[in-house]
C-alpha cells in the first residue's frame, strides 16, 4: 500500500487505552474544584423541610428531655432503701400527670414511662423485678443505683446544636425538630436544572417511528434521577440537529437553571453541534473520559450555569448521571457529608476488562449462605442494554489499570441505593 493510501487512525472509544484522556478521578476534582453550593436561604414550615438542605445550625430551645423521667414502667424509690425491704407504695406518677409529693425513706412511687422521677427518687426499677403485696413492695437483687432515669438535658442541652448545617434532613430530623418546639427551618433552595435531548433520530413517546428513528428514553431516566436527587427542573424536550435551535436552546437552558444537561450530541459526528455551539457561547472543561461506558462526556459552563453533556445511550447516560452529575448536584445543593456507599463482595462471575480506563458493570449484589456480599454480573454490558441497568442493584467498578476479574476475586461494588 502507497504511503498516499494510507489512513491514520484518529483516538475513538474502541481503542483500550487513550493517554489523553482525563481519568475519572480527574474529572471528578475538576468538577469539584468549579462546583460553588447554592447561597439562597427559604425558610420553609416543617413539614416542607423534609429532605431539603439545612441552612443554619439548629440550636435548642429548650432541654431535651426537659425533665428527669423515667425510661420504663416500674417503681421510682431511692437506691439505699433497697437495703430495709418492703418498701411502702404512697402513690402513681402518670405520663403527664407528676406525683405531688416527694418520695421518703422506706417509700417507692409507681411510675409510668415517660412521667416526672419524684422529688427524692433516684433510681427506677422495672415492673418486673418487683413484687407487690397491697401497698408493700419487695425488689430483686442486682438493681443499680440511678438505673432507668433519663435525666434533663441528657440528650441535648439549651443552646446545644441540635442539628449542623449542610445535612439533608431525614423523617428522624423533622421529628426531633418538632420535639424542640420549632415549627421552621432555614434551608438552602433546590438546585434548578434544565434539560434536553439531542438528535434527528429522536421521537418523543406517541409519535411514530420511521425507519431509523428511536425513541428518547434519555429525558425519562433523566426525569427519574433528577427527581430522586431533590433538585427542581425543566424538560426541554428534543432538540433536532439544527444549529441555530441548540444554540436558542442552550441559551434559554442556561437563563433558567443552575444546570443544563444534555444526552447525545456529545460525540464528534458531521451533525453533532454541541461542541462547536459550546465553544461559542461558553467555556469547555473536558470531553472524554478515560472510562466505560460513558467516555464521550463534557463538562464546562455556559454564562453561570455548569453544564454536562451525557452521551446518548441509554446505560451511558445514566453512568455518567450518577458518578459526575449527582455528586455536583450534591455539593451545589450545599449538602456537606454526602458520598456514594461503596463496599467489596467477591464476584461470582469472571468480568471481561482491559486495562486504561475505569468500568462500571452492572451487577446484582446479594448475600451468600454465610452472609458473605458476593456480586453477579447481568450479561452483556453493551452501553446501549438498557436491561442491564434495570436488572442490576450496582455498579461494579473496576479500577483503570485492572484486567479481568476472576471468579472468587474482590471488587468494588456501588450500590444503586446509596446513589440517593
Amino acid at each position: 500500500m502507497s504511503s498516499a493510501n494510507r489512513v491514520t487512525r484518529q483516538p475513538s472509544c474502541d481503542d483500550p487505552y487513550d493517554p489523553a484522556l482525563l481519568s475519572v478521578d480527574g474529572a471528578l476534582k475538576r468538577i469539584a474544584e468549579t462546583v460553588s453550593s447554592i447561597s439562597d436561604v427559604e425558610v420553609v414550615a416543617l413539614r416542607e423541610a423534609l429532605d431539603r438542605v439545612l441552612a443554619a445550625d439548629v440550636h435548642s430551645p429548650i432541654e431535651v428531655p426537659n425533665h428527669t423521667n423515667s425510661a420504663m414502667d416500674g417503681y421510682a424509690l431511692r437506691f439505699a432503701d433497697l437495703a430495709k425491704m418492703p418498701l411502702q407504695v404512697i402513690g402513681t406518677a402518670w405520663a403527664g400527670r407528676a406525683f405531688n409529693g416527694s418520695v421518703g425513706p422506706g417509700e417507692s412511687v409507681r411510675i409510668m414511662t415517660g412521667a416526672v422521677l419524684p422529688d427524692g427518687a433516684d433510681t427506677v426499677v422495672m415492673q418486673e423485678h418487683v413484687e407487690r403485696d397491697d401497698d408493700l413492695i419487695r425488689v430483686a437483687g442486682g438493681q443499680r443505683e440511678g438505673q432507668h432515669v433519663r435525666h434533663a438535658g441528657e440528650d441535648l442541652a439549651r443552646g446545644g446544636t441540635a442539628l449542623g448545617a449542610g445535612r439533608r434532613l431525614l423523617a428522624a430530623d423533622i421529628g426531633m425538630v418538632a420535639s424542640l418546639g420549632v415549627s421552621e427551618l432555614p434551608v438552602l433552595r433546590r438546585p434548578q436544572v434544565a434539560f434536553f435531548s439531542n438528535g434527528d433520530e429522536l421521537r418523543s413517546i406517541g409519535q411514530p417511528l420511521a425507519l431509523g428513528e428511536v425513541y428518547d428514553s434519555n429525558r425519562y431516566t433523566l426525569h427519574g434521577m433528577l427527581t430522586r436527587a431533590g433538585v427542581t427542573f425543566n424538560d426541554l424536550g428534543v432538540v433536532p440537529d439544527d444549529r441555530k435551535q441548540i444554540r436558542e436552546t442552550f441559551l434559554r437552558a442556561a437563563s433558567m437553571a443552575d444546570v443544563v444537561i444534555t444526552s447525545a450530541g456529545a460525540s464528534v459526528g458531521d451533525a453533532d453541534y454541541v461542541k462547536e455551539v459550546l465553544d461559542e457561547i461558553g467555556e469547555v472543561n473536558f470531553w472524554k473520559i478515560a472510562m466505560k461506558p460513558g467516555r464521550p462526556l463534557s463538562f464546562g459552563r455556559i454564562d453561570e450555569s455548569l453544564f454536562f453533556g451525557l452521551p446518548g445511550n441509554p446505560v451511558s447516560v445514566m453512568v455518567t448521571f450518577y458518578q459526575f452529575v449527582l455528586p455536583a448536584l450534591k455539593h451545589l445543593s450545599g449538602e456537606i457529608a454526602w458520598q456514594p456507599l461503596r463496599l467489596r463482595a467477591r464476584t461470582i462471575d469472571r468480568l471481561k476488562k482491559r486495562p486504561g480506563r475505569t468500568e462500571f458493570q452492572r451487577g446484582l449484589l446479594s448475600q451468600d449462605e454465610s452472609g458473605a456480599l458476593v456480586v453477579s454480573t447481568t450479561g452483556e454490558q453493551g452501553s446501549g442494554i438498557l436491561s442491564s441497568m434495570s436488572q442490576a442493584n450496582c455498579f461494579v467498578i473496576l479500577p483503570l489499570e485492572s484486567a479481568d476479574a476472576q471468579p472468587g476475586d474482590s471488587v468494588i461494588v456501588e450500590p444503586f441505593a446509596g446513589l440517593v
